[in-house]
């Protein structure tokens, strides 16, 4: 009863004039920030935090203006995804399998619609969450050492194989290349440089997102390079109609398990949206994937991993606001933001700003809300983007990608990164190798070895203490039953495939 009281004064707080303008304005340009690749919300967060000080707003006030900008773009990333097959940031690689599939066969209304639902109920399910087990599941994410974070980051390599590509020789290349990848820069222990080739440039690491835009975007053109104008298709004549809301109906049940994977994962400090996004479509994908579907424009395929993300993205500020632990890279910069007003995020901030607190809990149901009626109607306006002849909208690709890329650090080196990554993943894709174990690698693997090196620390080189812990246990265990699981559904299938065949070589009266 006391948190509905309270929640009712929180709502009392968001729905004052200013802050409803500040949500409006936060959840439309948040949507186009997400929609553009490179910016992503790390950046669009960071872009507005001047102006919450130019403008002297109140704390509360200035997090909710961040919170819409930041769930908007969670929304938006979808958009690229699915129309271009670029992600607009790193949790919307995942949406890419089935929607950009889904785009090129006609169904980028019911594609968008789904993921629009899906990114309304998985945020729904964490603000929900937030609200009522905030103190109960921070307590339980405070139990989680860099062992336990180890074995969960083993888990989501473990499943890698179940995510895409036939050729498990091809998928564990991949993962290892991301890897590698990820190794790049300062050694976190020593401060030795690792792998920069003598380059200052590289001392941080490579940026995901620019990464991402040369794997997917660069790539793209160069592969259309090859074909002559003659060969080249126009745009696709898609419905821009509402969608067919009886497939969305059909990924309920997707979306709903998506969320409440993504929030769990959203409420451990560190893990973020993409562990949310990958875990989320990974398990659904052994749940569900009899037929061989996913990966082709299957729509449980769009729903689950952005079910997943948006409940990360709001599960993400349990952490931040509980303990004063970012939970993602996004709350870190609002954390920040935060901290400069005079504000301590922690188990007290409950008691001393209760108005701040709830009031931006509140406002994040309304936010939901403004960005679903907001990105339904636009429907038609995004698949009219697919109308487009290729031709002549891989330029405005390009020049995005470098605009983009261009705006994270201000680096001409960040864009011969990218025109790198891009070389590599045309080499990949004309090899038939998937580029998503080796995003995953690079996205997971710094974090992997980070918890590594803590855990060994903790233990001074004792490697027993990864299989110490009851959650690591666990969590091993079932990281074990999920590549038993797959494995028999691979042998199953392989058997039929095989009877198939074999059926069909005695009807035609093959010898």
């Amino acid at each position: 009863m006391e948190t509905l009281t309270l929640l009712g004064q929180g709502f009392a707080v968001a729905l004052t004039p200013l802050n409803l303008t500040l949500l409006l304005i936060g959840c439309f340009v948040g949507t186009l920030i997400g929609a553009m690749p490179g910016l992503g919300p790390v950046n669009g967060v960071a872009i507005l935090i001047p102006l919450t000080f130019a403008f002297g707003f109140e704390p509360v006030s200035s997090l909710i203006l961040l919170s819409a900008v930041y769930y908007g773009c969670m929304y938006g990333g979808r958009i690229s995804s699915i129309l271009l097959n670029i992600p607009g940031d790193e949790p919307a690689v995942m949406t890419t399998l089935d929607g950009f599939p889904m785009a090129r066969r006609g169904q980028a209304s019911e594609a968008l619609a789904i993921s629009g639902v899906a990114s309304f109920i998985g945020a729904t399910v964490a603000t929900i969450g937030l609200t009522l087990f905030a103190p109960l599941l921070a307590r339980a994410a405070i139990h989680f050492g860099p062992a336990d974070y180890f074995a969960l980051y083993l888990m989501a390599f473990a499943t890698i194989g179940g995510l895409s590509g036939i050729d498990p020789r091809k998928t564990l290349l991949s993962a290892l290349v991301g890897l590698m990848i990820a190794t790049v820069g300062l050694d976190p222990s020593t401060g030795i440089p690792r792998f920069t080739f003598g380059s200052f440039h590289l001392y941080d690491g490579i940026e995901p997102i620019v990464a991402l835009i040369g794997l997917f975007a660069i790539s793209e053109v160069l592969l259309l390079l090859e074909k002559s104008l003659a060969e080249v298709k126009d745009g696709l004549r898609v419905k821009t109609r509402l969608p067919d809301f009886r497939v969305i109906a059909a990924t309920l049940w997707t979306t709903a398990r998506g969320s409440v994977i993504g929030f769990v994962a959203g409420i451990l400090p560190g893990a973020g949206a993409s562990l949310g996004s990958v875990m989320s479509y990974s398990l659904e994908k052994q749940l569900k994937d009899r037929d061989g579907s996913f990966g082709t424009g299957d729509p449980r395929g769009v729903a689950a991993p952005e079910a997943g993300n948006n409940a990360a993205s709001g599960g993400a500020l349990i952490p931040m606001l509980s303990l004063g632990v970012p939970g993602s890279g996004t709350t870190a910069v609002m954390l920040a933001m935060l901290i400069s007003l005079n504000v301590q995020p922690g188990p007290l901030l409950f008691e001393r700003q209760p108005e701040l607190v709830w009031g931006l809990v509140a406002s994040l149901y309304l936010a939901n809300v403004m960005l679903l009626i907001l990105n339904i109607p636009l429907i038609g306006i995004f698949t009219r983007l697919l109308m487009i002849p290729t031709w002549s909208l891989m330029p405005l690709v390009v020049a995005i990608s470098f605009v983009g890329v261009y705006s994270i650090s201000n680096s001409t080196f960040d864009l011969k990164v990218m025109i790198a990554f891009g070389l590599l993943g045309y080499l990949f894709r004309k090899l038939d190798i998937s580029l998503v174990p080796l995003v995953l690698g690079l996205l997971l693997g710094i974090d992997m070895e980070n918890n590594l090196r803590r855990a060994l620390s903790i233990s001074a080189g004792d490697y027993s203490i990864l299989i110490e812990s009851p959650i690591s246990i666990a969590l091993y265990a079932l990281t074990a039953l999920l590549l038993s699981v797959s494995t028999y559904l691979a042998l199953r299938d392989r058997r039929r495939d095989r009877e198939r065949a074999g059926n069909a070589a005695a009807g035609s009266g093959t010898p």
